[in-house]
């Protein structure tokens, strides 16, 4: 694998303003029988929080920071930024680099579990935005997924021990960590190739990790959120309202809710964890934090995988079952059903 000439930050976008909501929701559901009602409930989600999404904001910051720790550190190359459903969009990025003459760059994916929806999906729009390009397109390969990488992890546990803190002491010790990342439908989650089952997996034993650096024991809770698809449709479960019902009904005393599936806030972890958990444990008595997202902390993650790639740094990972591969995927791997309404999913940017 050549050494890339440059990085390119891929994530999902968000609207800008509550004019862009529509049309944001429209990009991402394009061909999904997706029922226009079930766009605008979505829609209301980012009114009630000023109409718009925070994760370019966070990219930018994420985008500045990379900068500065590539600088600092090395491997010095330049960063380019591109989304898969808002501005800058990922075509534009590529014709970018492509005029700058970049023949090939390492692409790190804002998702950090591998998946069809958090892996392949976006490689089939840098796919998609290489041919618009055409002939002069740079050659791109995603760096492998961090999951068990341990600044990966630290970055977590670090947020989970804060969030902790700011329980009651009398219930501080007895917080349970509950695990949260974006369920998808089981179909999703059962893939063909050889990472079917891998983004569960992955989420279970980056839960571990995270839990054993903060002394928890017993079993760690990894629970479900944002579910979007038609009633008959079986996702993932459980429901992170459902468990903390559960939990409450248990006599746990408080809980800690760490958004593992999620490297940066956007609406569905400000809508459906800080609004409605946050209201379902108010109306329990049940007392909860919950964990800011890695943000900025990830260009340090970013900035070693590139070292990998380019300085044949250590590769490191946790997980015992050694790093994942790193540039592109197999052929056949998280391949899903291509019926439109296996993948009719409101994902939030």
């Amino acid at each position: 694998m050549s050494r890339p000439e440059a990085l390119l930050l891929v994530s999902f976008g968000g609207p800008e303003g509550p004019d862009d909501v529509l049309p944001f929701l429209e990009n991402v559901t394009r061909g999904r029988p997706v029922p226009r009602e079930r766009l605008q409930a979505v829609a209301e989600h980012y009114q009630q929080l000023g109409g718009r999404s925070p994760i370019n904001d966070q990219n930018r910051q994420l985008l500045a920071a990379i900068r500065d720790q590539l600088d600092r550190d090395g491997p010095r190359l330049p960063v380019y930024w591109g989304n898969r459903n808002w501005a800058p969009l990922l075509a534009d990025a590529v014709a970018e680099m492509a005029n700058a003459g970049i023949r090939h760059a390492a692409a790190f994916i804002t998702a950090a579990f591998a998946g069809y929806s958090s892996c392949r999906q976006y490689l089939e729009d840098i796919t998609r935005a290489r041919a618009a390009v055409g002939p002069r397109a740079p050659v791109i390969s995603r760096l492998r997924h961090p999951y068990d990488h341990p600044l990966f992890l630290e970055a977590f546990a670090r947020a989970a021990r804060a969030a902790r803190a700011t329980l009651p002491e009398p219930v501080r010790s007895g917080a349970r960590l509950v695990f949260t990342a974006h369920s998808v439908p089981l179909a999703m989650a059962r893939a063909a190739g050889p990472a079917g089952g891998a983004y569960q997996d992955q989420l279970r034993i980056a839960a571990r990790l995270v839990a054993d650096r903060l002394g928890a024991e017993g079993p760690v809770d990894l629970v479900w959120q944002s579910r979007s698809g038609p009633p008959q449709q079986r996702w993932l479960e459980p429901d992170v309202l459902d468990h903390l019902r559960q939990l409450q009904q248990q006599g746990v005393p408080a809980v800690v809710l760490v958004p593992l599936g999620f490297v940066s806030d956007h609406v569905e972890v400000r809508y459906d964890l800080d609004v409605e958990a946050r209201q379902l444990a108010d109306e329990l008595g049940l007392p909860l934090a919950r964990a800011a997202t890695p943000g900025v902390e990830l260009a340090g993650v970013v900035r070693a995988l590139l070292a990998e790639r380019c300085d044949n740094a250590p590769r490191l990972a946790e997980s015992g079952e050694g790093p994942w591969p790193d540039g592109w995927c197999p052929d056949g791997c998280c391949v899903v059903d291509r019926d439109p309404r296996a993948v009719a999913r409101v994902p939030h940017g």
